[in-house]
This record gives structure tokens, C-alpha cells and sequence, in this order.
């Protein structure tokens, strides 16, 4: 009876470790925001900021804009597939009248393969989601921004960048924030300073410049 109690463990802890394993990525993530929602969930016509680490990081965004309801909804490391994949989960349920997303900058970095206009087509497929469900709500794209440890990505950035920009400006609601100028230097290179060690993500200092520029696009 022992024996048969050991190897039912042992399926059962390998069964478990499947199951695990064929999760999608950032699924505990999105079950993380799940539970937080069954506890309190956020009210609807908020402003909801998703993507990737830059905004995971930014644990204190609504402290850097008072008098607007934030849902912080990024999940580091993500992609704009990553987003797509769970819109239904981390956007619609919301019903947000805005929607503000920085997305794209670890899709171009997760191989030469992809390039910045697969980039631009995965935005313009997370866009028309987003559209069709919300109909009324504002769509806001954050640019790339121009992160030290991957400066051989920066012609590339630019070019999703400005694509981005060209195809919400023909779209109603919607606004392009540019961020990708202020965070460089009087020499054209990326202020450092505002960087934490990874050259990556950003220090409060970066944040700031974010601040200034994403407010004056946020819906009251």
C-alpha cells in the first residue's frame, strides 16, 4: 500500500508539473490581477495602463498622477502577443475610457528574426481589438523608449516609433506619446542617469520624464 501511495505521488507531482509546463506565458501573472480583481476590482471608466516591465516597475503611477484613476496592468517581460494573447483578461473586462500601452520594445529584442514592422502589425492587431470591444474608449501608444543596453535596437525602435505614429494619427480617439526624444541627451545618447544598472528599466528620475509628458494625453 506504501509503495502504491509513492508511485501515485509521483504521477500525480509529474502530472502537476505537465500541467504547469503547458501553461501560456505569464499565465500566474494574469491570475495574480485575477484574484487581486475578486478581492476589489477596479471601477469601470478608469485609465488602464498595460504592457510590459516599464510599467510593472512603475508600482507608484498613481502617485505621479493624483486626481485620475490608474489600473496598472503591465506584466514584465511581456510582448505585444503577450497582450494580444490576454486582452480579454487584462483590458475588456475593465470597460477603461482610456487605454494607454507600452509594448513593443522586447518584441524586437527577442531576435533578429522579428522586425519592427512585425512590431507595427502586432500593435495594429492589439489596436483593433481594443476598437472593436471599447468602442469609445481613447487609445494611447507610448514610443519605444531608448534603453542604453539595447542601443543596437535604436534604428529599429525609431522605425516602429514613427510607423506607430503615422497609423494612430489616422485614427479618432487615439494619440501617440513620445517619450523616446526627452530621455536623450544634449549629445543624442540616452541619459544614463535615469537608467537603473540593467540599462534597461528606468529610476524614478525616468519616470518623472514620463510623468510630464504622458499627463497632459490623460482623460479627466
Amino acid at each position: 500500500m506504501k509503495s502504491f501511495c509513492l508511485v501515485l505521488a509521483f504521477f500525480s507531482f509529474s502530472f502537476l508539473l505537465r500541467a504547469q509546463s503547458a501553461c501560456p506565458p505569464f499565465w500566474s501573472d494574469i491570475q495574480q490581477f485575477k484574484k487581486s480583481d475578486s478581492v476589489q476590482m477596479p471601477p469601470p471608466q478608469a485609465i488602464l495602463f498595460v504592457g510590459s516591465s516599464s510599467f510593472t516597475k512603475w508600482k507608484d503611477v498613481q502617485d505621479y498622477f493624483p486626481g485620475y484613476t490608474i489600473i496598472n496592468r503591465g506584466f514584465g517581460g511581456s510582448q505585444l502577443t503577450d497582450v494580444i494573447r490576454y486582452a480579454y483578461d487584462v483590458i475588456l473586462p475593465y470597460k477603461p475610457k482610456q487605454v494607454v500601452i507600452y509594448c513593443g520594445e522586447n518584441d524586437m529584442a527577442s531576435g533578429p528574426s522579428i522586425t519592427a514592422n512585425d512590431v507595427v502589425l502586432r500593435f495594429e492587431t492589439l489596436f483593433g481589438i481594443i476598437r472593436q470591444n471599447l468602442p469609445d474608449a481613447t487609445i494611447d501608444f507610448v514610443s519605444l523608449k531608448p534603453s542604453p543596453s539595447r542601443q543596437r535596437l535604436f534604428p529599429g525602435f525609431k522605425q516602429v516609433n514613427e510607423e506607430v505614429r503615422k497609423f494612430l494619427k489616422k485614427q479618432k480617439h487615439a494619440g501617440f506619446i513620445n517619450v523616446y526624444d526627452a530621455m536623450l541627451g544634449t549629445d543624442g545618447n540616452p541619459r544614463k542617469e535615469i537608467f537603473l544598472d540593467d540599462m534597461l528599466h528606468m529610476k524614478p528620475g525616468g519616470y518623472q520624464i514620463w510623468q510630464k509628458i504622458i499627463q497632459p494625453y490623460l482623460l479627466k
